[in-house]
């Protein structure tokens, strides 16, 4: 028997329903398309400005360290300087120092003794020299123990030597400069 529908209309309102169903998936498909890559490019713009705030800093960070570097390199300087105006403030406060020693040892030098050589090492001065007799040597001493400029004399060596008629006694002297602060100085 043929089969005869009689409610034609179901069948269509199953399409129409079905074509709605169609449009309705189609529809969430493009709206979730189009909120995905509306999320997608909210995050691309948060990063992209992320990454312009680093960089920004990253900049100000490398300035701030190049200003760290030439404060570091002034400081440097500064200390090389005031280094340098240190030895000048000493080696001005010590020129009169080689003066007195000088003149003290003319005055303190007895008759018959002879200086050959001096070297100083800080405030330590060593003496060579030749003398006519070794009690010459002891004269020297006494007198440098009794200077205000020189103090604590130490014998090395004492040698006689024969040099054709006469004798001598050369001899190796250690003695120690005496350094005045700057408010006595002023004073001497």
């Amino acid at each position: 028997m043929p089969s005869i529908n009689l409610l034609p209309w179901r069948e269509e309102e199953r399409k129409r329903r079905q074509k709605e169903f169609g449009i309705a998936m189609g529809g969430a498909v493009i709206a979730g398309i189009a909120v995905i890559m509306l999320t997608l490019l909210a995050y691309t713009q948060m990063i992209s400005l992320q990454e312009n705030r680093n960089q920004r800093l990253t900049v100000e960070i490398e300035e701030l360290n190049k200003s760290i570097e030439e404060i570091d390199g002034l400081e440097r300087q500064k200390e090389r300087l005031l280094a340098r105006m240190e030895i000048i403030e000493q080696l001005q406060k010590s020129r009169p120092e080689i003066v007195h020693l000088f003149d003290e040892l003319v005055r303190q030098l007895p008759e018959g003794v002879y200086l050959t050589g001096m070297k100083q090492t800080g405030s330590r001065v060593e003496i060579r020299g030749v003398a006519q007799s070794s009690t010459r040597v002891s004269a020297l001493m006494r007198q440098i123990d009794a200077s205000k400029w020189l103090t604590d004399p130490e014998v090395e060596r004492v040698e006689t030597k024969q040099s054709g008629a006469s004798r001598q006694s050369e001899f190796v002297v250690y003695l120690k400069q005496v350094r005045l602060d700057s408010d006595s100085e002023d004073g001497v």
